[in-house]
């Protein structure tokens, strides 16, 4: 029987495959220790400001940090240092991913789900909510929109827990995505990555994910704090098991799934804490595989239609407090993406690329069907919460090339097989960043003639023609080829790569 046609009931109780998360578990016990955590924040309350640019440059030499020095930069309260930190951090960013931001939009399959967590929109206890699921054809309507109309080559696509969107949903609506194709104003548009942000799913399934060429497996913890999560998640549902969702990450790569997204959803615990969490998460993913998470993301609670908790929360996290978790995070872990989306402002977003992000979304509709729907606006019986920042992506570019940065369309690193453990060697070496930049020019010349406004075009040329002059100057091997790639694309050729 298939899992669409169960009993609801049925279905969610059969998901949690026991055996997968106590073959993790070694002595009883995980990966988040909550004693200890609290007892680094409290014993490093006060740094010494030498210790601390020792661990700058402990963080410029690219090495993941160890706790008590994570807890050192949390509890960092001069206003001098914490200015320094923040340079530090976008150094870091600069030398390991260069000076190009990687943009995407997320596209939401459904509205149903068997959770109740309460700070969630879609939870079951919701009736603001208008509940549907988006058909084949209604995905591949969405798919032209992003990819034909707005230039989009990467999605996140989201899915809730239901069996309605379950394996077999996933694996269809990856299908529509990437069999899209359309023709643009010189060229054409297409798909080329789709990321998940899916449900913690067992080892078999994954499998299946792995083989139908998904990119990063996303999915965040939430809150790393188990009393929170206790409190967060009613127990007789799915997601109310912690220890099944912490280590979701360790089955996708035992399911062959070597690029993984990680992230908490600051405002339900305290935000020093949860660093802390992220920080251990990533040191047992490069302890026990040799590979840290692809991405981190950071999102902080936003408003959402009938759920109170959102904005009561007593740890909801300042603008301040968010910027300095994010220089934070970029010290250390500093290898890995940093992903900053639309639920913040436009103001806010561009101050965190300032700090080290590496990616950010852009006209971002995250109402189900939104994209292909003629009106603008938000309706908050439609989507999970309220987006800060809902300008086109060809504001943003705009706004980034003003800022310095080139906006990257890049996938071949995936397609080519520079993923997982090789990825992250070329990024720990300051290698993929090469790669990157020669990539980032070619993708951006495909955007600008494909989708571009003429008021971004002209901000942009004077940058790519810096881009080309440094790749002339610092990667001459790869310069003659380079040139022929760009005016190929340049005469409406598509999709050419390193």
């Amino acid at each position: 029987m298939k899992t669409t046609d169960m009993n609801i009931t049925t279905w969610a109780n059969e998901r949690i495959h026991h055996d997968e998360i106590s073959r993790y578990l070694g002595d009883g016990d995980d990966f988040i220790p909550v004693l200890e955590i609290e007892n680094l924040l409290d014993e490093n309350r006060d740094p010494d400001p030498i210790w601390i640019r020792d661990i700058f440059n402990r963080a410029l030499s690219l090495e993941t940090l160890l706790p008590h020095e994570v807890a050192a930069l949390i509890n960092l309260k001069d206003h001098d240092l914490c200015d320094e930190m923040a340079e530090v951090a976008l150094r870091i960013k600069k030398k390991v991913y260069d000076n190009r931001i990687v943009t995407f939009a997320p596209l939401y399959t459904g509205t149903l789900c068997v959770n109740n967590c309460a700070y969630c929109g879609f939870r079951t206890s919701n009736t603001g909510i208008k509940r549907r699921l988006l058909t084949g054809e209604e995905i591949c309507r969405e798919t032209e929109v992003l990819a034909g109309k707005i230039g989009h080559k990467r999605l996140i696509v989201v899915y809730g827990e239901h069996p309605s969107s379950g394996i077999d949903y996933m694996l269809e609506s990856l299908r529509c995505i990437y069999s899209v194709k359309v023709k643009t104003r010189n060229g054409y548009g297409d798909i080329r990555r789709a990321n998940l942000n899916a449900p913690v799913m067992p080892i078999e399934e994954l499998r299946l994910l792995h083989q139908a060429g998904i990119g990063t497996y996303q999915v965040f913890q939430e809150t790393y704090h188990r009393p929170t999560y206790k409190k967060m998640h009613p127990p007789k549902t799915i997601k109310g098991n912690y220890h099944w969702r912490l280590y979701c990450m360790h089955r996708a790569f035992e399911a062959g799934i070597d690029d993984v997204g990680i992230g908490v959803l600051f405002g339900l615990y305290d935000w020093k804490f949860e660093v802390m969490g992220l920080l251990y998460h990533a040191r047992e993913l490069e302890k026990l595989y040799g590979i840290g998470p692809h991405t981190i993301s950071f999102p902080r609670l936003e408003p959402a239609i009938d759920t109170p908790f959102n904005v009561q929360s007593p740890y909801m996290v300042s603008d301040r407090d968010f910027l300095h978790l994010v220089a934070v995070l970029r010290l250390a872990v500093p290898y890995t993406g940093m992903i900053v989306t639309a639920r913040e402002s436009a103001q806010m977003r561009m101050a965190a690329i300032n700090r080290g992000c590496t990616q950010t979304d852009a006209s971002s509709r995250i109402g189900v069907g939104a994209y292909s729907l003629s009106e603008n606006g938000q309706k908050e019986d439609h989507q999970q919460f309220l987006l800060g920042d809902t300008r086109t992506l060809d504001e943003v570019i705009r706004e980034l090339a003003q800022m310095g940065y080139i906006t990257s369309f890049c996938t071949a690193g995936y397609r080519c097989g520079r993923t997982g453990k090789i990825i992250m060697d070329l990024l720990k070496s300051c290698t993929e960043g090469k790669f990157c930049k020669l990539n980032a020019v070619l993708t951006f010349r495909e955007w600008l003639d494909d989708f571009a406004s003429q008021e971004t075009i002209a901000i942009s040329e004077n940058l790519i023609k810096k881009e080309i002059e440094e790749i002339r100057e610092k990667l001459p091997d790869f310069y003659t080829r380079f040139t022929e790639y760009y005016e190929r694309i340049k005469a409406g050729e598509r999709d050419l790569y390193f």
